[in-house]
């Protein structure tokens, strides 16, 4: 029994009350009396009880005055009126004026616990939905995605509709743009939002971690696997599973999501049992999969099972109205975070931050409002806080794979090539780290 519950009785008779503290005290409940309904609606003033056991016939105030009285005060309580002149007038009556049930004297000590029991499991049943919903609109209001341009609001139409079915979605744009985001907003929206939303960056796994991760492993699978362990689409059952860089996989792990997409089974490495899993996909991908496609690189099956809705992020260049909005908003996040006074924006900086092309997107704007408020002493950000010029990059970058290239060099160059240091102020991992090291060929100065 749920030692929270607590039980309030209110009856003249003293014997009642010991009899009844005794009884569900030995239970687990919290257990109080009253001797009159006057005391009762005091004692509730100052403690709350979940249930209140009261007795119709007291001197003074009745049990069902008592009752009007309780309901006026919280429509959920629960009260069950005990008397021992029951007639079926005084039961509909006190059903009607809210009472959860009524019980007649003598009672049996089973059969009343017995209607505690179901008193107490609805109130377990309230509270547990009282948190589902906390749950739900607190999921529902994290990050919202903030915008006003037409662009980021034609993504919202897109992902409102897309939302509430198991449709695959394919989620497009450059890197920084909030890709993620608009995976969780999806999951948030649908009928799976009570169930795990599980993430997996594909391209910072090699073809065998990938594996594991995804599918999981049993114990003696390779050396290592010294436990069984769940993979991702098994721990996404009921909800669903983000693929994040879905284009870097490799192509005999396209034939096997495959596979999996069609039957909703799979096997964990090692093992030899089918195991089935209800999960919803979304994918991510800054690259052109569609010419992946025509250059044989991606299978066109998979594409196509995958694509049933492609939604298409735009970069901040193309949404500068959302600029200040999003300013705000990091202003806001990181001064909170910082237990920093609330800042401002000077005009100029703001005017600055309008005229920039943004090549790493709303991250590149994260980053660099972060970085104001920490390097800032006044109460504004000024034009002299924000990077330009220092640490941004010059003009003759244009490609997104150039910026990348050139910041990481820079970060890795800041903290001499401390890969650890490097990954953490990146926000990254170190396996993602090395893979664009090795992909841009970057090497320490000698």
């Amino acid at each position: 029994m749920d030692k929270k519950i607590s039980i309030l009785v209110v009856d003249d008779e003293e014997s009642v009350r010991d009899s009844l503290n005794i009884w569900f005290t030995e239970d687990g409940y919290r257990v109080a009396g009253a001797e009159n309904a006057s005391k009762a609606l005091a004692i509730l003033e100052s403690d709350h009880f979940d249930i209140v056991l009261a007795d119709i016939k007291m001197p003074g105030m009745d049990g069902l005055e008592m009752l009007r009285r309780i309901k006026a005060l919280n429509k959920e309580s629960i009260v069950i009126v005990m008397t021992a002149f029951a007639t079926v007038d005084t039961a509909v009556k006190a059903l009607k004026d809210g009472a959860f049930d009524y019980v007649t004297k003598p009672f049996d000590p089973d059969d009343l616990s017995h209607l505690v029991r179901n008193a107490s499991k609805q109130i377990s049943l309230s509270h547990e939905n009282e948190t589902l919903k906390r749950r739900v609109d607190s999921l529902e209001n994290v990050e919202d995605l903030i915008g006003k341009s037409e662009s980021i609001k034609k993504v919202l139409r897109e992902v409102e509709s897309v939302a509430p079915t198991n449709s695959s979605v394919i989620i497009t744009g450059e890197s920084g743009t909030g890709k993620e985001l608009i995976a969780r907003a999806i999951h948030t929206n649908s009928l799976r939002k009570f169930y795990p939303l599980v993430s997996v960056h594909c391209g910072a796994l090699t073809e065998s971690l990938l594996e594991s991760e995804l599918f999981g492993h049993e114990k003696g699978a390779f050396t290592g696997a010294m436990f069984n362990r769940k993979g991702r689409f098994e721990m996404a059952d009921g909800g669903t599973i983000f693929l994040d860089e879905i284009a870097t996989i490799s192509t005999k792990m396209q034939i096997e999501l495959l596979r999996v997409l069609e039957s909703k089974t799979f096997m964990r490495v090692g093992g030899n049992k089918e195991i089935a899993s209800d999960f919803r996909v979304i994918c991510a991908t800054n690259r052109d999969l569609k010419s992946l496609v025509e250059k044989g690189t991606f299978r066109e099956d998979l594409y196509y099972r995958l694509n049933v809705m492609n939604i298409h992020v735009p970069p901040l260049r193309e949404r500068q109205d959302d600029i200040p909005l999003l300013v705000d908003y990091f202003i806001r996040k990181y001064c909170t975070s910082m237990n920093r006074p609330l800042l401002t924006i000077d005009p100029p900086a703001l005017k600055r931050l309008m005229e920039y092309q943004w090549p790493g997107n709303i991250r590149e704007l994260e980053n660099m409002v972060e970085r104001a408020i920490v390097v800032g002493n006044g109460k504004k950000i000024l034009l002299k806080d924000l990077p330009f010029g220092k640490d941004i990059l010059d003009s003759s970058v244009e490609s997104l794979d150039d910026f990348e290239k050139t910041f990481i060099l820079q970060i890795l160059n800041k903290y001499s090539w401390n890969i650890s240091r490097t990954a953490q102020a990146l926000k990254v991992d170190r396996v993602t780290l090395y893979n664009k090291i090795r992909k841009y060929g970057l090497k320490a100065k000698a």
